[in-house]
């Protein structure tokens, strides 16, 4: 089992900066890549950037490249996501997530709220 607990979320005017982290405990070896994700009110979840367990890759969705980065400190047990000139359109809940494989992700955490105001 593994166990995420994200952290770093807030209110923040446009333009600023936010960095989330997610923290994670348990069978943490195992980790094959980790993920950020958010869920806007009334929207579908989306992907947001993901990031191997080598750090060495990364991949972002088109509206974050450039303004987000995603990073790992394997001694630490943590992934974050620096969120700089944010914009009211990247409010939502933002998810971590624990993939195994190459698939799906297996587990998530809990959330934390970032809201972006203009």
């Amino acid at each position: 089992q593994v166990q995420l607990v994200e952290s770093g979320g807030g209110l923040v005017q446009a333009g600023g900066s936010l960095r989330l982290s997610c923290a994670a405990s348990g069978r943490t070896f195992s980790s094959y890549r980790m993920g950020w994700f958010r869920q806007a009110p009334g929207k579908e979840r989306e992907f947001v950037a993901t990031i191997s367990w080598s750090g060495g890759i990364t991949y972002y969705v088109d509206s974050v490249k450039g303004r987000f980065t995603i990073s790992r400190d394997n001694a630490k047990n943590t992934v974050y996501l620096q969120m700089n000139s944010l914009k009211p359109e990247d409010t939502a809940v933002y998810y971590c997530a624990d993939a195994r494989g190459p698939g799906s992700y297996d587990y998530w955490g809990q959330g934390t709220q970032v809201t972006v105001s203009s």
